[in-house]
């Protein structure tokens, strides 16, 4: 329970310049973490129409229960989509805004065969990591109690056949009726839920892994009953194989159980960041200045409360500082090992670790709204959406089993009535020669061998357990791509766009020249401009007031303030319309440029108008990022065209080009925010793969144009919520980063899927007896069972080598 103590939002000191801190960068990475990339319409600023529900899916064995339970989803009325998610177990549904109840999707599913429960999406990170891991133990549990059954089971079945091999003979040991009963107990205990589960869903029409297992260790364990029963016929009792097939079953599941909980390692250890307590400080102790702070839950915490926080104690919930100086540990967040300088009035984000001082915080954020959360629900989301390429693999698992079950009906038939007397030979090699009826006998092992084999469950795993291991690597780089269906877009790439102001270069630009054309004086001009753009946050805007600032500039009486994206700012200042902008700004204002235009190479230029008539200019430089340069280079090694996009000059533009040896066919200049659409949309009608790194709300469009839309963290909402892929770091190598994350991941994808469709290409038929005729290649049961485990092993196994291969 929580505290008893009342507490009050405590009024913020703030003033209009810290308020206009916390909107634009304190909501900055708030829709950066949204669940799938949205380009700008006026639909955005609609309620939406949409809503989405998240559902814990259990039961699922294999890529045909996956295609099932989406099946399921999509036949209910209001939903429009769902995704579901094996290596998770997370069902994604959108639906239409109150139309259909979580509770009811969970119970149809249930209802089918997969216990579901529907989560919240308010559910704090605590909660989400406690269930996924007291999910994972039961399972595991479960898992090891039946393998242990199995092999006590197969010790003794083992034991009853060591007379063959020159051993004394144990008389009760060695009965057939005991390894009867073994195989009885097998069936009845830990065979049991498979079976259930494989006939259960083969009525509800969705057969699946277990189905085929149930299937094959029925009928092997059957055609023994009648051996025993009837002597006479010859037959062989292979009562061992059904208990060494589940064993080798129930070992595979839970090598792959295990594997797959370390390919959501990461994901975990993202959950695991979010603190479980703080510090309250009740308002009666901010008002004494006594500090008696009462430790609470973290999720209980409500905005506008303050929290003290404790050097080596991680952050409860995002807010700001009011009190105190400290170093902070942002590595879990962006990546950046070095510790952030904070103080009053910083932000600061839940999860991360205060180093060095006491410091009080007031809660801005909380619970699932804190930027930690969502990335947790961004990377959760990312793990479910599929790429392309996972549709062919879901196709065929949806009818997967249907095709194994009529491989081994006609594996069966074709032995039965052609092959054995095609080949009479096999009748020996099989050593079943002497029993009555034999060919049945042999029919029945070899589809047996056919249904045990074949495995969808790789199927099933390939995709989501690379993207499972490929996004958590993502978040603990600072690195979020939404989705697999970017990593395939991103494989294809082979543009790269880049926006100037603000990507490649500092965004932090500063004024060098200021030349009045009039009879004002340039601290006039300066002062002006000024007036204009305080309500504008571009680092142009930044720029003239940090100059005005400097210069000890008081700012006049302003109204009517009117922005052009692209193009400039103007405000109504002793009733005269004053225009800031660019070159494109006078000409679309119709305020004809001054004659000649001065000409600063390489720096941007500013015009400032007073009733249509330039009166001065100014000039502008922002040097690029440390890492520009070496960035562009790796992106060019890598096989990339790059391009320079931007609404400044072609002089500035040339300049920057020039330092970063771009050509000049890969420079275009003077475009605005509709003309990048355009360069976008020409490029990809040439053929190419485009991505376009931008970091304003001008370059939102471009972003959403493009194959792929890269958003710097320190951008704005706009254009990280359209983006595909977010860098949390400032760093414009994590661009190079990312692609070839995205690269590797891919190839993991591919390589899963080429070894789980090449794998059953290639077992059916060898299961099926294709070269036991001319080879004598036989494979038992059991064997079968061994390589079907094999199979969804090595592909959760080769997805986990990811780590070893991306490792920095």
């Amino acid at each position: 329970m929580r505290s008893s103590v009342t507490v009050h939002r405590q009024p913020s000191t703030a003033n209009c310049s810290i308020i206009s801190v916390i909107c634009t960068a304190l909501l900055r990475p708030q829709t950066v973490m949204q669940l799938a990339p949205k380009p700008v319409t006026d639909e955005t600023l609609s309620p939406p129409q949409t809503e989405t529900i998240i559902l814990d899916v259990g039961g699922m064995q294999c890529a045909g229960c996956v295609k099932a339970v989406e099946r399921q989803l999509i036949q209910q009325p209001g939903v429009i989509s769902a995704a579901v998610n094996l290596a998770t177990e997370v069902a994604t549904v959108e639906c239409a805004v109150n139309q259909i109840k979580p509770e009811n999707l969970a119970e149809i599913l249930t209802n089918t065969g997969f216990p579901t429960q529907p989560r919240s999406l308010t559910s704090s990170a605590t909660d989400k990591l406690k269930a996924l891991q007291e999910r994972h133990r039961q399972d595991m549990g479960k898992q090891i109690q039946r393998i242990v059954t199995c092999g006590l089971l197969l010790l003794l079945s083992s034991i009853g056949h060591l007379h063959h091999f020159g051993f004394p003979h144990i008389p009760l040991l060695s009965n057939i009726w005991f390894h009867w009963g073994l195989a009885t107990i097998a069936l009845l205990f830990p065979a049991r839920s498979i079976i259930i589960d494989g006939g259960r869903s083969l009525l509800n029409n969705a057969p699946n892994m277990n189905t085929l297992v149930g299937l094959g260790t029925l009928t092997a364990y059957l055609t023994s009953f009648v051996a025993l029963l009837f002597p006479q016929l010859g037959w062989e009792c292979f009562f061992d194989e059904p208990v060494m097939l589940l064993g080798f079953i129930l070992l595979g599941k839970t090598l792959e159980q295990y594997a797959r909980q370390r390919a959501a390692t990461a994901f975990q250890s993202l959950i695991a960041l979010q603190p479980t307590t703080a510090r309250l400080i009740p308002p009666q102790s901010q008002d004494t200045g006594i500090l008696n702070s009462v430790e609470i839950p973290a999720e209980q915490v409500k905005v506008g409360e303050w929290l003290q926080v404790l050097p080596g104690e991680k952050i409860p919930v995002d807010g700001e500082i009011r009190f105190g100086t400290t170093t902070v540990d942002e590595s879990m967040l962006t990546g950046e090992s070095m510790p952030i300088l904070k103080q009053i009035d910083d932000n600061i984000s839940a999860g991360t670790i205060n180093q060095s001082g006491v410091i009080l915080i007031e809660a801005t954020r909380t619970g699932s709204d804190t930027i930690l959360a969502q990335i947790v629900q961004l990377v959760e989301t990312a793990q479910t959406r599929k790429a392309p390429i996972q549709k062919l693999a879901d196709t065929v698992a949806g009818y997967f089993t249907y095709l194994v079950m009529s491989l081994a009906s006609l594996t069966f038939l074709f032995w039965y009535g052609l092959g054995t007397r095609i080949w009479p030979d096999v009748m020996t090699l099989a050593g079943v020669e002497i029993a009555t009826n034999a060919p049945l006998l042999l029919s029945l092992k070899l589809a047996i061998a056919v249904l045990v084999i074949a495995c969808p469950c790789a199927l099933g795993l390939a995709t989501p357990t690379a993207i499972l291991v490929g996004s958590g690597m993502g978040a603990e780089r600072g690195l979020l791509i939404k989705g697999g269906d970017i990593l395939e877009r991103v494989h294809q790439l082979n543009t790269i766009v880049f926006d100037k102001t603000g990507t490649l270069t500092q965004g932090s630009p500063t004024i060098t020249d200021c030349l009045s054309i009039s009879g004002l004086s340039s601290q006039e001009i300066l002062q002006f401009a000024a007036t204009v753009e305080q309500g504008s946050n571009h680092p142009i805007s930044e720029a003239i007031l940090t100059e005005a600032n400097h210069q000890n500039l008081p700012l006049l009486t302003a109204s009517d303030f009117q922005t052009q994206p692209g193009l400039g700012v103007s405000a109504i200042i002793d009733n005269k319309r004053v225009f800031v902008g660019n070159l494109a700004g006078l000409i679309e204002s119709n305020i004809i440029p001054p004659q000649p235009l001065p000409e600063f190479l390489g720096k941007t230029m500013v015009y400032i108008a007073i009733e249509g008539k330039v009166v001065g200019v100014m000039a502008m430089s922002d040097p690029l990022k440390t890492d520009a340069k070496l960035t562009l280079e790796q992106l060019k090694n890598m096989g990339l065209r790059v391009i320079l996009l931007t609404g400044d000059r072609q002089s500035v533009a040339t300049a920057i080009a020039s330092e970063l040896n771009l050509k000049s066919e890969d420079i275009f200049a003077e475009v605005r925010p509709e003309g990048k659409v355009n360069v976008i949309q020409t490029l990809q009608q040439q053929g190419q793969v485009v991505a376009m790194v931008g970091d304003g709300i001008n370059d939102a469009p471009a972003l959403a144009q493009a194959d792929i839309g890269i958003g710097l963290e320190t951008g704005t909402d706009v254009a990280n919520e359209t983006a595909d892929i977010v860098l949390m770091r400032n760093s414009l190598m994590d661009i190079v980063d990312s692609i070839q994350l995205s690269r590797a991941t891919f190839n993991k994808i591919r390589q899963n899927l080429f070894w789980a469709f090449g794998y059953n290409i290639v077992a059916i038929p060898l299961a099926a007896g294709l070269l036991f005729p001319q080879f004598g290649i036989l494979l038992s049961p059991s064997m079968a069972g061994a390589l079907m485990a094999l199979s969804s092993v090595s592909v959760v196994t080769n997805s986990l080598l990811l780590r070893r291969q991306m490792k920095p």
